[in-house]
């Protein structure tokens, strides 16, 4: 039996509560998987899989179904700190080639610059797997131009979800997952 997927949406959320389980409950909820048994994955996007809409994902599942998931998750319960949660995506053009999703998660950083990061983390991790050389300490649209000259990846984003503890004693919780379906 094979257990590769064929579809992926992507989902993000936020929470908030006394407890951490709580505030990570509601960030499930936020994000509409919730009521799913969830299986942390690695990164590898499968060839063939198709993205689709969270909705159409969403109502193709059913209560206590077992996800795979690949999710980029961060709690805190410092007041005013800033919690941020990114998976990274990374296509290739050739549909027989697998891609790559990566996992970032920072505190006190803008939502932008840890999306930026996870999608350059996933851009890399394919790059290289696709024979490109580029210096890892050169900047994003640097590395971009050298792997975009080749046209070998189609397309590359992010999904980020960013909030800051509100209150005293409460928890903000937030992820990012990209969700497969079988």
């Amino acid at each position: 039996m094979s257990f590769v997927p064929k579809k992926v949406f992507f989902v993000k959320g936020i929470g908030y509560h006394k407890s951490k389980l709580g505030a990570f409950e509601q960030a499930l909820r936020n994000a509409g998987i919730e009521k799913f048994n969830l299986v942390n994955v690695s990164s590898i996007l499968p060839p063939h899989c198709v993205e689709i809409s969270k909705k159409d994902g969403l109502e193709q599942l059913l209560p206590g179904q077992i996800l795979y998931i690949v999710m980029s998750r961060a709690e805190s319960k410092e007041l005013e700190r800033g919690v941020c949660a990114s998976i990274g995506v990374a296509m290739p053009a050739d549909k027989d080639q697998y891609g790559y999703l990566s996992e970032h998660h920072t505190f006190g950083e803008k939502p932008e610059k840890t999306g930026d990061y996870a999608e350059d983390l996933a851009v890399e991790m394919l790059a290289t797997t696709l024979g490109f050389l580029f210096d890892p300490n050169a900047n994003y649209d640097e590395k971009r131009e050298v792997f975009k000259m080749g046209g070998k990846i189609v397309e590359t984003k992010n999904i980020t979800e960013y909030a800051t503890v509100r209150n005293k004693d409460e928890w903000a919780s937030v992820l990012a997952a990209a969700v497969f379906i079988i």
